[in-house]
């Protein structure tokens, strides 16, 4: 309750007590500065992070940290603050192996994207329960300015693939996200041709979902696979880019097995 806003008076003063517990957990399993984080009352955060007994890192029941919280929601003061105690964990996962960048990524929260990564110990390639790293996440939703960030790390695995076979750039070209198929196409040690689990190409990935900028934008390098173009030539989406009916692909693509997932 004390980490409503308008108790920060309130909780300065119960800091005040020597024999009062910074750390104790609700019914469910929250502590005072999870609650403070979640909602986003950064006085009342800074106020116990002066604390040296209070732990950073306790974790909610789905294992979400506070840092993993506030990074979830937005709540950027927040994060900075947190990012500031030495003993904070920036890669702890949750329950679903997400970590904070993944969820700030994928959420599109420019400046806690920011905020981790100017961390050095914060994991950019770290994959969650799907084998979906930060920079798939962002891909996948389309954030070009969260790319950008990850891709300026030097320690960036543009090429990770997740447990579909996906690679960032098999799963942009699959939601038609352009501006970030540009800025992965700058680096020159994106893999164009990596196929996912059933063998389509970014390139083909593209084509099957009518994606005719994506295709424009692949078949602009000169090492993109031409193998491919093949069997993708005239007539079928509007663009004119399949020449056979969909339910005749391999691995059954047609019935939605290809549907982009951006989650």
């Amino acid at each position: 309750m004390c980490c409503r806003p308008g108790y920060e008076r309130v909780v300065k003063l119960l800091l005040e007590r020597e024999n009062v517990d910074p750390n104790h957990e609700d019914k469910d399993g929250l502590t005072p500065l999870w609650l403070a984080a979640t909602i986003g009352h950064e006085g009342v955060v800074k106020l116990l992070l002066e604390r040296e007994n209070v732990d950073p890192n306790r974790p909610d029941a789905n294992d979400r940290t506070p840092l993993g919280c506030a990074a979830t929601i937005g709540h950027e003061g927040v994060v900075k603050l947190l990012l500031e105690r030495e003993n904070v964990d920036p890669n702890r996962p949750d329950v679903d192996d997400q970590t904070p960048l993944h969820q700030a990524a994928a959420r599109g929260h420019e400046g806690v994207v920011k905020l981790l990564l100017e961390r050095e110990s914060v994991h950019p390639n770290r994959p969650d329960k799907n084998n979906r790293t930060p920079l798939g996440r962002a891909a996948a939703k389309g954030h070009e300015r969260f790319v950008k960030q990850l891709l300026e790390r030097e320690n960036i695995d543009p090429n990770h693939q997740d447990k579909d076979g996906q690679t960032p750039l098999w799963l942009a070209t699959a939601c038609g996200h352009e501006g970030v198929i540009k800025l992965l196409l700058e680096r020159e040690d994106v893999d164009l041709n990596r196929p996912d689990a059933n063998g389509l190409t970014p390139l083909g990935c593209a084509a099957a979902f009518g994606h005719e900028g994506g295709v424009k934008l692949l078949l602009e390098r000169e090492n993109v696979d031409q193998i491919v173009r093949v069997w993708m030539t005239t007539k079928h989406h509007s663009g004119g880019l399949l020449s056979q009916d969909m339910k005749e692909w391999p691995n059954g693509c047609w019935n939605g097995k290809y549907r982009p997932q951006s989650s």
